[in-house]
């Protein structure tokens, strides 16, 4: 029997179809997060650093179990742990899109981030001779004492994901509500139609 235009439309959208724009933005972020591993995994060793501009910017290969930030690096375990977390954050994105405003280019960007940073680090943590991320973005200055302190040091993926949920929570604030019907006149105060009635 032959579909018609009308009970092809009544089919409901698979659950894992992706917007273009979603999955471009996606690939694109895994893409550069894993190039630039790859260099720093090429041209520095382990714990080896490369100072850009000192008491500001350098280039470092540390390896983080936890999560983002160096968080719960510590914990025993932490690396698997945090890649089943990263993926079912990953599964819940692509089944719970809809609930997000991936209708607008910045919710789109904003899902397309998210997923292509998860997918980098989740990466990491499942290569087995890794085992863990590799950071190697650091910004830091210099103590009174010539001790280094410094913001915890993290890669594309990271950037990507903190850039993705603010680009989605801007998205969600400044997205247009529905127009709303116009109010009812009231009394003494005619309406567009009363004016233009003979």
């Amino acid at each position: 029997m032959q579909q018609t235009p009308s009970s092809k439309a009544a089919l409901p959208p698979s659950p894992l179809t992706i917007p273009m724009t979603v999955a471009l933005v996606a690939v694109c972020v895994l893409l550069l997060d894993q190039l630039t591993k790859s260099i720093v995994l090429r041209e520095l060793a382990y714990a080896q650093e490369r100072v850009v501009v000192d008491g500001f910017f350098k280039f470092v290969h540390w390896g983080n179990a936890g999560a983002a930030w160096s968080l719960f690096k510590n914990l025993a375990g932490s690396n698997e742990l945090l890649a089943v977390v990263s993926l079912m954050a990953l599964l819940f994105l692509v089944f719970a899109r809809n609930q997000f405003d991936t209708s607008s280019l910045p919710g789109r960007v904003s899902m397309g981030l998210m997923i292509g940073g998860i997918l980098g680090n989740l990466y990491d943590r499942l290569h087995p001779a890794r085992r863990h991320v590799i950071d190697f973005i650091y910004f830091y200055a210099y103590r009174e004492s010539g001790a280094e302190i410094g913001f915890p040091a993290f890669n594309v993926a990271d950037s990507a994901i903190c850039v993705g949920v603010g680009l989605m929570l801007v998205a969600m604030f400044t997205s247009q509500p529905p127009a709303k019907r116009a109010p009812a006149a009231s009394d003494g105060e005619q309406s567009p139609a009363n004016l233009s009635a003979p």
